[in-house]
């Protein structure tokens, strides 16, 4: 019997820091499961200074919780397999990590297809993760169930506390973002009853985002030129806030946070906690900005700058805020 549900979403453009918060309540709950995308997406954590990464897998298993990757999501089996293999090395309980039978394969032919048709236009992963949800949609696409070795198979009972970690973010959802350089898959929280869950029974719905933005792969709104030497300042935040994909390695496009996009992303997900990631690198470089009301404001230092986020925030929407660094948890 499912007691209550909780569920992180991204509220920007991915690579929020969802990951670190999900590790930092895993503990609490007695199930984390993830309920879309692939192995394009990418959680790290650090323990005990030592820095893991996962790309399908929930970071429960750092925590020892029963980890389901949920039907709404796409599989890589080799590397799925692999990624078991790194986590069974770390020492990590990989008997606890369950597939539900109805999410589906990614085949060789998707990846073939993503790299010469869609990587360079889109700017994806190359991982095949649309053209295997293009053919779940066509009814032509192979379950875990028929893909799978039976042991990682779940049987689909959600019981007690369910912790839900979302991948990618508000701006990437299919059809929310900005189409067609979006990802393949909902991302927004209540996507997640697809799970197995009524709506009724999300009790809480945690956003993430960082204080500043920052973009993988191609997008009008993301322009190359923001990788420009000559942005001194945005490749200083890359450096120091290691804004390097989990999955890709390739560098993010960093920008000054969007106030309104973020506030128009709260009240989308009906986020109660927001969380507002890697002040420090900020405070690092000494540069404190963002846009709001259509113009770039500048202040003079990150408790100023966390006053105003925090004071148009609380005007707009009924959230709670915490404001966090690179290492913090919750």
């Amino acid at each position: 019997m499912i007691q209550f549900v909780t569920v992180v979403v991204g509220l920007a453009w991915g690579d929020e820091g969802k990951g670190k918060i999900v590790h930092a309540l895993s503990p609490r709950y007695d199930m984390v499961c993830r309920w879309n995308g692939g192995p394009n997406a990418g959680h790290t954590v650090y323990i005990d200074g030592k820095k893991f990464k996962t790309h399908i897998i929930p970071t429960g298993i750092f925590s020892g919780r029963k980890c389901v990757i949920g039907p709404g999501c796409v599989i890589n089996v080799d590397k799925f397999l692999e990624e078991i293999h790194y986590l069974r090395s770390n020492g990590f309980d990989t008997s606890l990590i369950k597939v539900s039978p109805r999410a589906h394969i990614i085949s060789e032919s998707h990846i073939r297809y993503d790299n010469y048709y869609l990587k360079e236009k889109l700017g994806t992963t190359g991982n095949g993760i649309a053209p295997c949800y293009s053919d779940k949609m066509m009814r032509r696409g192979v379950q875990a169930k028929d893909g799978l070795p039976k042991e990682f198979l779940w049987d689909g009972e959600l019981k007690g506390k369910i912790l839900c970690e979302g991948a990618q973010s508000v701006w990437l959802d299919i059809d929310q973002g900005n189409y067609p350089y979006v990802t393949s898959s909902s991302t927004l929280p209540y996507s997640a009853c697809s799970l197995g869950f009524s709506h009724k029974d999300i009790h809480r719905v945690i956003g993430v985002a960082k204080i500043y933005d920052t973009r993988s792969g191609n997008d009008p709104l993301f322009p190359e030129s923001l990788l420009d030497e000559s942005n001194e300042v945005f490749n200083r935040i890359i450096e120091e806030g290691g804004e390097y994909g989990t999955t890709t390695g390739r560098k993010r496009k960093v920008n000054w946070l969007s106030l309104p996009d973020l506030v128009k992303a709260i009240k989308l997900c009906g986020v109660d906690q927001l969380i507002i990631n890697k002040c420090d690198v900020l405070e690092k470089i000494g540069c404190f900005r963002l846009y709001d009301a259509g113009e770039m404001l500048e202040f003079k230092n990150m408790e100023e700058m966390q006053t105003y986020i925090r004071s148009v925030v609380e005007e707009k929407t009924e959230c709670w805020i915490r404001f966090s660094s690179s290492k913090d948890g919750i």
